[in-house]
């Protein structure tokens, strides 16, 4: 009885390891790669449309972008209505597809041209099919004299986001403020699980609101600089410790900008994973393609299949 639980035990253990080293990550959308820095996609519930940030070179720049999805091909991307000389990053898309939240600098109204400092911003509209209204500021008590970044929701709306502020544990740290039915409560920051002195940032949700998926910067456990981690929550609704996702996905380089695909269970996110190695070319064209390709230590978004809710 013992030797057959000890066989059980493992092939269970080698079919987790080959599972672990045959996830693929990939390129998410080819039709991207051509750009420099690409980063935050977020994907409509029905899979027809998605949204990301466009960078400039040295990321001085940001613009949001959007892609539309006919007879299974994608379209080139075009910028929002609202680009203007002002930073636009981070979008995410309610569930219901009528708001998209983004962060912005830019002013609160048009008697001033100076960029303030970041705020979670919303456009709507009453569907797919009608244009996207002007630049709402979500206001307080959510948005603060301090930078907020990354907003995502769960399906009861209830908001999690970046807030760069003093009150904090550390630099960013990860805050969630509750839907009332009317409007955003006081945000919350989230437990020490979650939290440190250190980097916490870039935070995804799911839609039960039961695991987070989150970047923590050059921690003892991570594989170099910012790694992803899921922590999921306890009997009680508490936090528990995160889990680092692994060296599939994580790397030496910065990974980002989570995005969870729960549907189709497959997990979306930035990366500046870099493959560039020195090497012999034949010509001009060679090179070109050798060092424009994904993993250039650019931002590229990527895709693996795994499922999470487990």
């Amino acid at each position: 009885m013992k030797k057959t639980q000890i066989i059980t035990f493992f092939l269970a253990i080698t079919s987790l390891i080959n599972a672990q080293q045959e996830q693929t990550i990939e390129i998410a959308f080819p039709i991207l790669n051509q750009y420099t820095n690409i980063r935050d996609i977020n994907i409509a519930t029905d899979g027809s449309e998605a949204y990301f940030t466009i960078q400039s070179p040295a990321g001085e720049l940001s613009q949001i972008a959007y892609i539309k999805k006919t007879n299974n091909n994608w379209s080139e991307p075009q910028l929002l209505s609202c680009s203007d000389q002002y930073n636009y990053l981070e979008p995410f898309l309610s569930s219901d597809q009528k708001r998209l939240y983004f962060v912005s600098d830019r002013p609160l109204n048009k008697t001033t041209t100076e960029k303030k400092d970041f705020d979670i911003w919303y456009l709507e509209r009453q569907n797919k099919k009608n244009p996207w209204s002007e630049p709402i500021n979500l206001g307080s008590p959510v948005n603060t004299t301090q930078n907020e970044f990354y907003p995502t929701l769960a399906d009861n709306n209830n908001l999690y986001f970046t807030l760069d502020s003093p009150s904090g544990l550390g630099k960013d740290d990860i805050y969630y403020s509750k839907w009332n039915g009317t409007a955003y409560e006081t945000p919350e920051l989230l437990n020490q699980n979650i939290n440190s002195s250190g980097y916490e940032f870039n935070a995804f949700i799911s839609k039960n609101e039961d695991f987070l998926i989150y970047t923590k910067y050059n921690t003892p456990d991570g594989f170099g600089s910012g790694d992803l981690y899921i922590a999921r929550k306890d009997n009680q609704g508490q936090w528990q410790t995160p889990t680092n996702l692994g060296k599939n996905i994580n790397t030496k380089y910065m990974e980002y900008c989570p995005f969870y695909d729960q549907a189709n269970q497959t997990l979306y996110f930035t990366s500046k994973r870099n493959n560039i190695t020195p090497k012999q070319f034949k010509n001009f064209k060679e090179y070109q393609q050798y060092i424009l390709q994904s993993h250039n230590g650019l931002s590229k978004i990527y895709k693996t299949k795994t499922n999470l809710t487990e």
